[in-house]
């Protein structure tokens, strides 16, 4: 066992920038001793600096187990500092409780999170204390790591028990009891309350207070079970007939036992509750688990499609509507791809219990498979009393939920179709609820639209759109257009965006607005967008030698096909082809795209720039977590979204939005360009701010090749 020390062995340690000469002896004289006593240990000691690296001066050969790096590439922040090492979520935390331990001269004991060299993310506790100089100032510190995130792994498996235990009296659907000898309930669940026709728990135990005179048809079962309680302790199975509150008759089972306390002494009688009134035979048993999902327990798409049909039936004998509504969860995948199945599962569940708060007993949610819902609303009188139905589903899928200590909203879109006027059986319904869904999806998510025929006839319009969308590739019917940027200081042309538009023979120019979101729900966006790069860099040679000028061209890519393991090499290509300068292609892609897939692009983002590509990010401002993802982009300008500039003189919100933009790209050393910009007024402010760039409507609008051509010459 030997200590790592920062660049040398105590015995020959040159002078070290930081360090002391009393820290130094201090390695010299304490080596051997901890040599000695690290031998065995299962973690990591260290001696580091108190500086805002946590500069390691020495460790023990547990680093690399615990870290994945070696000692000698944390030793003096070799490669990597122990701070960088740090989740940052967590450095501060690591921070103020070591820094308090100092002030208090005592020793310090905190759990946090580090980053290890292959990305994972383990939980640690750190222990340590000061080390005093001779002048009795604590100059560096000394402790112990050690890796516990299978305790940890352990603690929050106990707590979310803990939690599904707590709720289980509550939720459960068996009812629950304390009883007392003398036939009087203590304790009793919602459940129970409603298997015996009560409102409430309270109100079963205020007024069910004779358990024997009351509750049984035969007031000797009570006294059969407090004698089989005497002699056994307990009872199972213990089956009756028993009144309901409206005096209904039922049987039920009971499973119990007698409690005692530490002195042997009766407490009370405990167990559970089970409406046995129609008995569910082994056969039944097998059919519930082939009509029920098994994540959610509820109704699956076999036996949704039959309580559909029982609706139906209902329906026209009593002539009221059935509504079906289609329910898909918005951006369910970003929680399960970046949390894990098990959180998407968690969340699922909570989503089918939310949805089912929000009907009555006589209606269905069912799980139609993923991330779908689907509900059955039948008997309906009034479309008004629907509508709060749908508005009540929106509002609770929107609450926050917590996933591991997170907080997350997801929020989700409805489609709804209804019996008779949508469709007379299942499929039809059903198709045509999802067919709204989708509607709901592209008009903004989080509401809810009915189908109609004009729906439908949307859907069909897709459908034929993707087939000419295709047929567009194949005849060349792809132009595009060009928008220029403008320097803020000099008003000189700084560059162009290109822009497709879609040359329809029968309906002219047809925007990207309409054709773009289908091209990439499907893989038609990678062969578009092969064809802008190539065609833009073609016409960027092209205007160079026709108006003598160079102007950088801007391309959009999309997040599909920046996922294209041949990326890269395609713009290399391409470049090779056309001889246009790497330095003149500069690559867009949105902060969203880039934020959702951050440790998979930096890799593509770098190999581009190792080419000489210029790198933007477009639509700033409407990702998530911007500021903390941005540091790690190597990009070259950052383009502000025109949400944010739309008005801008006058919106005090978006100003400070705008100025911290600008700061903040500036700090960075990035060029800052501001998108859409149409009024004088708007212009002023982004140059009183020190915006770089803009383009926008104000300057001019996309030109096609040989309008910007004629630009570019005057």
């Amino acid at each position: 066992m030997r200590l790592y020390l920062a660049k040398s062995s105590c015995a020959d340690l040159p002078a070290i920038s930081g360090p002391s000469p009393f820290i130094l002896d201090w390695l010299k004289n304490h080596e051997h001793i901890l040599n000695s006593l690290l031998s065995n240990l299962d973690g990591m000691v260290y001696c580091c600096l108190l500086d805002e690296h946590w500069t390691m001066l020495f460790i023990s050969n547990g680093c690399t187990k615990l870290t994945g790096y070696s000692s000698n590439e944390l030793l003096n922040n070799g490669r990597i500092s122990y701070e960088e090492l740090t989740h940052q979520d967590d450095r501060m935390k690591v921070r103020l409780a070591i820094d308090k331990a100092i002030l208090l001269k005592q020793r310090f004991e905190v759990e946090y999170r580090i980053k290890t060299f292959d990305g994972k993310v383990k939980w640690v506790l750190e222990r340590g204390t000061g080390i005093l100089n001779p002048q009795g100032n604590i100059e560096a510190l000394e402790g112990y790591i050690q890796d516990i995130t299978v305790r940890k792994a352990s603690e929050l498996a106990l707590r979310e028990a803990e939690h599904r235990y707590r709720s289980i009296f509550e939720n459960t659907i068996e009812g629950i009891f304390q009883s007392s000898s003398q036939g009087q309930y203590l304790r009793a669940n919602p459940a129970l309350a409603k298997i015996y026709g009560y409102d409430s728990p309270d109100e079963l135990i205020n007024k069910l207070n004779n358990i024997e005179k009351q509750l049984y048809v035969n007031p000797s079962r009570r006294r059969e079970f407090l004698i089989l309680m005497q002699s056994d302790l307990q009872s199972t199975n213990f089956e009756s007939q028993v009144y309901r509150r409206d005096g209904s008759i039922i049987w039920i089972s009971e499973n119990a036992r007698a409690v005692y306390d530490e002195h042997e002494n009766f407490l009370y009688f405990e167990g559970t509750v089970e409406d046995i009134t129609e008995r569910i035979s082994y056969h039944q048993k097998i059919e519930y688990q082939a009509t029920h999902d098994d994540l959610t327990g509820l109704p699956n798409r076999a036996l949704l499609k039959d309580r559909l049909q029982q609706a139906i039936s209902h329906s026209e004998r009593n002539k009221t509507q059935v509504a079906v509504v289609f329910i898909d969860l918005d951006k369910f995948k970003d929680v399960n791809d970046s949390m894990g199945h098990i959180a998407g599962d968690q969340l699922l569940v909570n989503m089918g219990a939310r949805f089912v708060s929000c009907i009555r007993d006589t209606d269905t949610v069912a799980r139609a498979g993923g991330d779908e819902f689907v509900l059955i609303l039948s008997d309906l009188h009034e479309q008004q009393d629907l509508i709060q139905t749908l508005d009540r589903v929106l509002a609770v899928a929107a609450r926050p939920f917590q996933i591991q200590q997170r907080e997350f909203i997801v929020t989700c879109s409805l489609g709804v179709s209804l019996y008779p006027d949508d469709g007379k059986n299942c499929d039809t319904l059903l198709k045509n609820a999802d067919t709204a869904m989708y509607e709901a999806k592209k008009t903004g998510k989080n509401n809810f639209q009915f189908y109609t025929k004009k729906l439908n006839s949307i859907l069909i319009g897709r459908l034929e759109l993707e087939y000419r969308l295709r047929q567009a590739l194949k005849l060349d019917e792809f132009v595009l257009h060009y928008q220029p940027k403008m320097n803020m200081l000099d008003d000189s042309i700084t560059g162009v965006e290109a822009l497709i538009r879609w040359h329809n023979p029968q309906q002219g120019l047809i925007s990207p607005a309409k054709f773009i979101p289908l091209a990439e729900e499907s893989n038609l966006i990678e062969h578009i967008g092969k064809w802008v790069i190539q065609t833009a860099c073609l016409q960027s040679v092209m205007l160079e030698k026709s108006t003598g000028k160079i102007v950088p061209i801007s391309v959009n890519v999309s997040a599909r096909q920046f996922q294209h393991r041949n990326f890269v090499k395609s713009i290399e290509s391409i470049l090779r082809q056309t001889e246009l300068a790497p330095h003149l292609l500069e690559i867009e892609i949105t902060e969203s795209a880039l934020v959702e897939q951050t440790r998979q692009f930096i890799g593509v983002l770098k190999n581009l720039k190792g080419m000489g590509v210029k790198l933007a990010i477009d639509d700033f401002g409407t990702g998530y977590s911007s500021f903390g993802y941005l540091k790690h982009f190597p990009v070259d300008n950052l383009k502000i979204d025109q949400s944010f500039v739309r008005g801008s003189d006058k919106d005090t919100s978006n100003q400070a939005i705008l100025k911290a933009i600008v700061v903040l790209g500036h700090n960075l050393g990035l060029n800052v360009i501001a998108e859409g910009v149409e009024t004088i007024e708007e212009l002023d402010f982004l140059a009183s701010i020190s915006c770089n760039e803009m383009q926008g409507y104000l300057f001019s609008k996309a030109l096609p090749i040989n309008e910007l051509s004629k630009m570019l010459i005057n």
